[in-house]
């Protein structure tokens, strides 16, 4: 079949040096250069407000009665002055690298001025998890993590979703700043204040090692544990991606249309930090990838035609389903884009044709999907796909300005890096710094990967599954459970969001399921479905056969092969430790939490509502 062409997605030629040494480790580097990095994270707002002072750098919908709200608007010109402001009461305050400010509410025009203006005055910002926050039931992690970081103000938009986690804290000596004046000092009291001589003494301060946020991580176990994250970590993986792309003369500014959270280091930073570095412009989706959330995502889409679109497999699985039968919101989705990219997991091979079939109508082009990956100790990006490619689930190859190193652990590759773009370790914990390197000073990620083709590196990496998840099954045979979840989930006809692979000392192995819920009413025919009743309902649960049997016919093998299937109703817990705030499923906490289902798995005989494949 004669397929269009991709339109040009701007990359260079991709290129890497391998090392390959006696001990069997494998070192990558791209010899490309990094383009020129910012002196910090304040010098592009400076910039950009005295080029484009009237670009809009930020959009965010206000709120309104019925429909959607008109879209604020914020110029660079206007964040240059509130970011100043900011920064100027906070040093009016007192504050410096031993006070740092935390952030308990979700994306906002006021959230960003919140974290640049504190980056001014030489503060950290610690942007915190709303399931901590708001969604725990006995918030013990935010405890943890206000006590750890110790802030002198909390920001929030508007203090009542966050009542009765405030209720649990020592508020005493913090001060509470909210844009709505619900509680506290109003936002507005420190965009108010006239900037001083002294933000420019903070500006002429800001050095490459200081300290601008703490992302918060749970890693596989325990509270979570608080990223030292600098300047120099955050400009230098600003300009990674773009050292993999051309440099054009007269280069359209990005505008982007993203819902990920900002308390997540891809969303705010690999989105918001790398957006303004280029000075561009982002629209805040006020939009979800969950049922009843994505219809203003679509509503946006309507309005905006973004020039690039991340996102995760589960929304474009609801974006494919609107842009087939919607020819006006294809032709403006796709009429200035140059790339796509999704992470958090694999996308289909059949949702990327589908989404590919429908470019191809509206505009006559394909577009290049990309990936990527890192951790929040890495910036985060250190590897991408900056090539054109049919195939999904890559990694990628390292960007340039770090070295990534594959060393034999146990069956599998793990993945470590080095670079200025990685942590220095864990606030007040050396115990985890010190075992977070190796004796090169190389990070350790836990993750397996391996090429494509070892013949041909450049052909990237795949993710090989974590080192410390795989088991044996009794027969003695290894089980790569990290590479083969991911794979099931992409073979899942759509059914599945995620899941645990089960099978330790058992003869075969067995699969526990997050149903996909917006894709399993899709399949059902009804939208009211509750989950109680996808997870019986027969056309999911024979979809869900009919991909496990395409896997297996591909993957006939004991390690590879799943037998059983069971859909779960309960989604993954964060209280519970089964959810990491990487959105990555602890496969063995979440698996002796649910030992009750492991054991319905593999029951004999088994239940109606377990797929035998």
């Amino acid at each position: 079949m004669n397929l269009p062409p991709f339109r040009d997605p701007g990359y260079v030629e991709p290129k890497v040096e391998v090392e390959r040494r006696p001990d069997g480790s494998i070192v990558l580097r791209n010899p490309h250069p990094l383009r020129a990095v910012p002196a910090n994270l304040i010098q592009p707002i400076r910039k950009w407000a005295a080029e484009a002072p009237g670009r809009v750098w930020l959009g965010k919908r206000r709120a309104a009665k019925e429909g959607l709200g008109s879209w604020e608007l914020l110029t660079y010109a206007d964040a240059n002055r509130k970011v100043s402001a900011i920064a100027q009461a906070l040093l009016d305050r007192g504050f410096n690298q031993q006070t740092p400010v935390m952030i308990l509410s979700g994306n906002s025009i006021e959230h960003a001025l919140m974290t640049y203006g504190a980056i001014l005055a030489g503060v950290p910002v610690a942007p915190v998890s709303p399931s901590y926050s708001t969604m725990s039931s006995d918030f013990e992690k935010l405890r943890y993590v206000v006590d750890l970081i110790e802030p002198k103000l909390i920001f929030m938009q508007e203090s009542a979703p966050f009542a009765r986690g405030l209720a649990a804290l020592d508020l005493d000596g913090v001060e509470l700043v909210t844009v709505d004046a619900s509680r506290g000092t109003s936002f507005s009291d420190l965009t108010d204040t006239a900037p001083g001589e002294a933000v420019e003494e903070s500006y002429a301060r800001l050095a490459p090692g200081m300290v601008a946020k703490y992302l918060f991580t749970s890693g596989s176990t325990g509270m979570p544990k608080a990223v030292i994250t600098t300047q120099e970590m955050m400009c230098v993986n600003s300009v990674m991606p773009k050292s993999v792309t051309l440099e054009e003369e007269n280069e359209e500014p990005p505008v982007l249309l993203n819902w990920l959270p900002w308390n997540h280091c891809f969303g705010g930073n690999a989105i918001l930090n790398n957006l303004l570095v280029a000075g561009g412009t982002l629209y805040i989706d006020g939009g979800r990838p969950v049922p009843g959330g994505f219809a203003e995502t679509v509503a946006n889409l309507r309005e905006i035609a973004p020039t690039a679109y991340s996102n995760v497999p589960a929304a474009y699985t609801m974006l494919a389903d609107e842009l087939e039968r919607d020819d006006e919101l294809a032709k403006n989705f796709f009429s200035r884009l140059r790339t796509l990219a999704y992470g958090g997991a694999a996308l289909s091979q059949d949702l990327y044709e589908r989404i590919q079939r429908v470019a191809i109508r509206a505009v006559g082009e394909r577009i290049a999907f990309s990936s990527g990956y890192g951790a929040t100790e890495t910036a985060p990006t250190i590897t991408n796909v900056h090539w054109p490619t049919e195939r999904m689930g890559l990694l990628g190859l390292p960007l340039p300005g770090i070295e990534l190193k594959l060393a034999p652990v146990g069956l599998k590759m793990e993945v470590r890096v080095r670079g200025a773009c990685i942590t220095k370790g864990y606030y007040k914990n050396p115990e985890k710094t010190r075992d977070a390197y190796d004796e090169e000073g190389f990070y350790r990620l836990g993750d397996g990967a391996r090429f494509v083709n070892p013949d041909n590196p450049l052909e990237g990496l795949v993710f090989d599954g974590r080192v410390a998840e795989d088991f044996k099954l009794s027969t003695g045979t290894w089980v790569s459970a990290g590479k083969l979840r991911v794979d099931a989930v992409a073979a899942s006809n759509g059914v599945l969001a995620d899941a645990l692979i089960a099978g330790l000392d058992r003869e075969y192995i067995g699969l526990l399921g997050f149903p996909n819920i917006p894709a399993c009413r899709n399949i059902a025919g009804d939208q009211s479905l509750a989950a109680e009743d996808i997870v019986h309902h027969p056309a999911v649960l024979e979809r869900l056969a009919e991909g496990m049997r395409a896997h297996n016919k591909g993957n006939p093998g004991s390690s590879t092969r799943v037998a059983r299937a069971l859909l779960m109703v309960e989604p993954a817990s964060v209280d519970a430790g089964e959810l990491t705030d990487k959105g990555y499923i602890n496969q063995s906490v979440a698996l002796g939490r649910r030992a009750a289902l492991v054991e319905k798995l593999y029951a004999d005989p088994p239940g109606n509502d377990v797929v035998v494949v």
